[in-house]
């Protein structure tokens, strides 16, 4: 069956927010923690949290400004949508997004306000990468350009590396290509000397390591996460963990959003990269039926604005828009 834009469009969007839903309650948990709790997470219960609204907030960017979208017109969505909106603590959001509200509060303008905080090599930006992906198919260099714009509001260093590796992933993706050749096209788009490429290619390796497969959350533990970190939103960790994760998957998306789930760490962030991969490259219906039932319009938990939105809705505008 030959897929369609808008097929894999709304592949790549249903399968982040699958798994962002599934992998919500194994956040900060170990994979140890994780298999003692439920065995292997494989059932949402619940919906999905800050990726999934970040997510539809940025593709709402790319449906108003396209190519010709600037720092200063995400500044000013942030400006107009998110902060006058925000009543107490912004529940969900991740250290980036906050450091670059209370800087945008203070009047500061990007690239500084994602250079002022302490966080800029958060996933952040990587968790709502997708839509840039999405939007430049088959042009990962476009989708990495684009995303970099948007990061720059919130993020710096490794956290827009992160953002550029998955967009670009997910613009190979978005054609079709082989989970090696996506991978290796979200590689092409960042430095290959970068903590986020260093660390891509230790979990590849580790992938293929000839050890039995119950190793390697082990292995790929060992590979890229930094254990005397306090958080665990690292980009460099977190997309290497999403993309080691699709490449066991094999690029199908239930296995590819198990597996990162249960890596645990940053796990909603983890498999919502590793669905939207694997949504883009096997489309729609490749989505478990059980999961796509329990995806609806998000509530706004994070992002107010977003509340009332479905994924399905947005990936179509998306693709009208491209």
């Amino acid at each position: 069956m030959t897929l369609t834009h808008r097929g894999r469009a709304r592949g790549c969007l249903l399968g982040l927010a699958a798994g962002d839903a599934l992998g919500r309650p194994a956040e900060n948990l170990s994979p140890e923690q994780i298999a003692a709790r439920w065995g292997r997470l494989t059932e949402i219960d619940g919906g999905g949290t800050d990726d999934t609204e970040y997510t539809i907030f940025a593709a709402s960017l790319l449906v108003r400004h396209g190519h010709a979208l600037t720092p200063q017109d995400v500044a000013l969505a942030y400006r107009q949508e998110i902060i006058p909106l925000v009543d107490g603590p912004m529940k969900g959001a991740g250290f980036s997004e906050l450091g670059a509200v209370q800087a945008l509060r203070r009047g500061l303008e990007p690239p500084l306000t994602g250079q002022w905080h302490r966080h800029g090599w958060s996933d952040g930006l990587a968790m709502r990468a997708a839509p840039y992906g999405i939007f430049a198919a088959g042009d990962p260099g476009e989708a990495a350009r684009l995303v970099e714009i948007d990061g720059c509001v919130s993020n710096a260093g490794e956290g827009i590396l992160g953002g550029r590796a998955v967009a670009g992933a997910v613009a190979a993706a978005m054609t079709g290509a082989s989970p090696e050749e996506v991978v290796a096209a979200g590689l092409a788009v960042i430095p290959g000397d970068s903590w986020t490429a260093r660390n891509v290619n230790r979990a590849r390796e580790a992938v293929l390591d000839p050890s039995g497969p119950g190793e390697v959350a082990a292995r790929l533990h060992e590979a890229v996460v930094v254990r005397h970190y306090p958080w665990t939103d690292l980009a460099p960790e977190a997309v290497a963990l999403a993309f080691a994760a699709y490449l066991l998957g094999r690029g199908e998306v239930e296995e590819s959003v198990v597996v990162a789930a249960n890596l645990g760490r940053d796990a909603d962030t983890t498999a919502a990269i590793a669905g939207a991969l694997a949504g883009a490259g096997r489309g729609e219906a490749a989505v478990p039926a059980r999961w796509a039932r329990q995806i609806g319009p998000v509530e706004g938990r994070c992002l107010p604005v977003t509340a009332g939105r479905h994924v399905l809705d947005v990936a179509d505008q998306l693709v009208e828009g491209t």
